[in-house]
């Protein structure tokens, strides 16, 4: 890896943003690798835009913020132009397959971009509660050198209190986890 990997999660207040990228910083730091997350949501958090900024590298953080990304994870309507300004040519889009026709009218058809049918998904097979995971799932896979178990570590750290008042939702995200895995790896072969 040249550079730090610099990514930008946003969604609305409610939907998980700021768990996923804790937890991918955590698992990287875990893993050895440099890293930092920073929140950034408004007053209202719940219902508002809730965007995150992580770094994960081989090389210090030498500022939080960043004018581009690497990659873009798009959880919400709203949040697809409010990402605008981080998105750069080279920039990889990930999003929700919902948000499929303001992709289009925001970005064009040339932008770099992976669409996950993770609400879909999440509603059909598991709960939609994680589809915030599935996508958690993908990031993982397009990154690739995230060990899985210091992610499950870190989901553990971040979720293990509410995985103790209720196990069945520690298969719900794991199975979230490894289904938003296969996915990418499925796209990304494509």
């Amino acid at each position: 890896m040249k550079s730090n990997l610099k990514i930008v999660l946003a969604g609305e207040g409610g939907q998980g943003v700021q768990s996923i990228a804790e937890i991918l910083a955590e698992a990287a730091f875990a893993a050895g690798k440099q890293a930092l997350y920073i929140p950034s949501f408004g007053v209202e958090q719940r219902g508002g835009v809730s965007l995150a900024f992580v770094q994960i590298g081989e090389e210090p953080v030498s500022a939080p913020k960043f004018a581009t990304s690497d990659m873009v994870g798009v959880l919400s309507s709203r949040s697809v132009s409010r990402v605008r300004q981080y998105v750069a040519p080279e920039s990889l889009l990930l999003y929700d397959s919902s948000l499929e026709e303001e992709v289009k009218k925001v970005y064009g058809p040339g932008q770099r971009s992976v669409s996950v049918p993770a609400l879909k998904l999440a509603e059909e097979e598991l709960h939609p509660r994680v589809f915030n995971v599935i996508i958690l799932g993908v990031l993982l896979s397009l990154i690739n050198f995230l060990p899985l178990e210091r992610v499950k570590e870190a989901l553990e750290r971040h979720l293990g209190h509410r995985f103790a008042q209720d196990p069945v939702l520690r298969e719900l995200n794991y199975r979230a986890l490894d289904l938003g895995r296969q996915y990418g790896d499925v796209r990304e072969r494509r």
